[in-house]
């Protein structure tokens, strides 16, 4: 009874492995980047909240002051006025006099997600009604800011938020941090998106308007919430405003010196998952598919099964392939069986407990993602 009940649950893996696989690659087929930009649209209040210094922070932050844009404003904030930040946008001031930038320096807390504060402090002065908000890592190119605000003349969108890919700096850890969000992040979202679910908003770039932000009670009603751009996505939609995934792909620095730091940054970020999303977190056991067929096969120990696993080689071989050509990436194909295990061990142990660090904090998550410090 026991052998067949094993061979079973070898079959079940094999079978969701294969499904998913499959079904990523219709997803990830079905999806095609943004081509052209449209015209632009009201004046845009960009909020770029700072913490240190980036890869190539100056870099990343000149994308958003050449934008092919008519009207907008970019509102950096920084919480620490030693926060060598400050230094990166002043310099970029002096450089782009007749550009509307803008730096805020508050210190003020208004919760335990110390983003959120920041962004509330620089809410205090954009000028406009559009607003974007993106992390400080992101890089775009000049056509970002008409493409992600033009769907903000429905008033019946709440948010526009976009697929990010991965760009490394350093070796082998920031290369496998990268291979997360291209070979299982994106694939995962597409597939949501082929679904018809939206449940996602992303830190990346989220689009909104004022009046949208105003009515889920502003960045007080974040500001103690881990996943704060997941919230803002959950509380429009509450309000019966639809969320868009852009076309637009933005990118994202990932910078993980050691394996201690990247195993740190995807425990918090599949933690957080798994508190907003328990259920669809304990169902993506199945998009860490190659692996997962490997058990599968191994608990069957069949022909059939051999064979099953081999096709579920082959199509996560062509996963890789075609997720790199969207995304315009190179593939790497020495490292994605290590990414596959690594983040299957990571997935395992989000399970394990409620606390994740962030930058320099210990925080405790409750189970409506709430956060408080140790």
């Amino acid at each position: 009874m026991a052998a067949s009940a094993l061979v079973w649950a070898g079959w079940i893996l094999l079978g969701g492995a294969l499904t998913v696989l499959v079904a990523d690659l219709i997803a990830v087929r079905a999806w095609r980047p943004v081509s052209s930009a449209p015209p632009a649209g009201p004046p845009v209040s960009i909020l770029k909240p700072l913490y240190g210094l980036e890869p190539d922070l100056y870099e990343t932050l000149r994308t958003f002051c050449v934008q092919d844009y008519p009207q907008y404003e970019v509102v950096f904030g920084i919480q620490d006025p030693a926060d060598p930040a400050g230094g990166v946008v002043r310099r970029l001031q002096a450089e782009y006099p007749d550009r509307d930038l803008i730096l805020v320096v508050n210190d003020r807390l208004i919760g335990s997600n110390r983003k959120v504060c920041n962004l509330a402090n620089i809410f205090e002065r954009v000028r406009y009604d559009y607003l974007v908000l993106a992390d400080a890592d992101i890089a775009v190119g000049p056509d970002y800011v008409r493409t992600v605000t033009a769907p903000l003349a429905d008033a019946g969108v709440g948010i526009v938020t976009c697929l990010y890919r991965g760009i490394a700096y350093g070796g082998v850890w920031s290369r496998l941090g990268s291979l997360f969000i291209q070979d299982w992040f994106v694939p995962s979202v597409l597939l949501a998106r082929l679904l018809g679910q939206t449940g996602f908003a992303f830190g990346a770039t989220i689009a909104l308007r004022r009046d949208a932000l105003l009515a889920i009670g502003g960045f007080p009603a974040l500001a103690s919430h881990l996943a704060d751009d997941y919230e803002i996505g959950a509380r429009t939609r509450a309000l019966g405003l639809r969320t868009l995934l852009s076309p637009y792909v933005v990118n994202t620095a990932v910078a993980e010196p050691t394996l201690s730091d990247l195993w740190t940054h995807q425990l918090r970020w599949l933690r957080t998952i798994r508190l907003v999303n328990p259920a669809g977190y304990a169902a993506s056991v199945f998009s860490f598919a190659l692996p997962v067929a490997a058990i599968g096969g191994a608990l069957v120990g069949s022909a059939q099964a051999v064979a099953c696993m081999f096709l579920a080689l082959a199509l996560r071989l062509m996963l890789h392939w075609h997720t790199s050509r969207r995304l315009g990436a190179h593939p790497q194909w020495r490292l994605w069986p290590a990414a596959d295990l690594l983040l299957l061990a990571l997935w395992l142990t989000g399970f394990l407990g409620r606390r994740v660090r962030w930058r320099n904090q210990r925080l405790n998550v409750s189970a409506d993602g709430s956060i408080k410090s140790e």
